[in-house]
């Protein structure tokens, strides 16, 4: 199955201390490097994104029903 152009899914594996190893082919992708800042949202019903760091005061307002930051 092809995914449209754009979206991308992998798997990741929890290890026993809660870690997730980001493939190598999504940091590419979204030009994550080492000591980068991200921001992990967690909605019970929706599931976990992580989103760009740079999109924080944009989400917190609609997530939190607040304005922007």
């Amino acid at each position: 199955m092809n995914a449209p152009e754009g979206k991308y899914a992998w798997t990741v594996t929890v290890g026993t201390k809660g870690q997730i190893v980001i493939p190598k082919e999504a940091r590419e992708i979204f030009g994550i490097k080492p000591g980068d800042s991200l921001i992990l949202l967690g909605d019970v019903e929706r599931g976990i994104a992580i989103p760009p760091v740079e999109s924080f005061d944009t989400l917190f307002g609609r997530i939190f029903g607040g304005e922007e930051r």
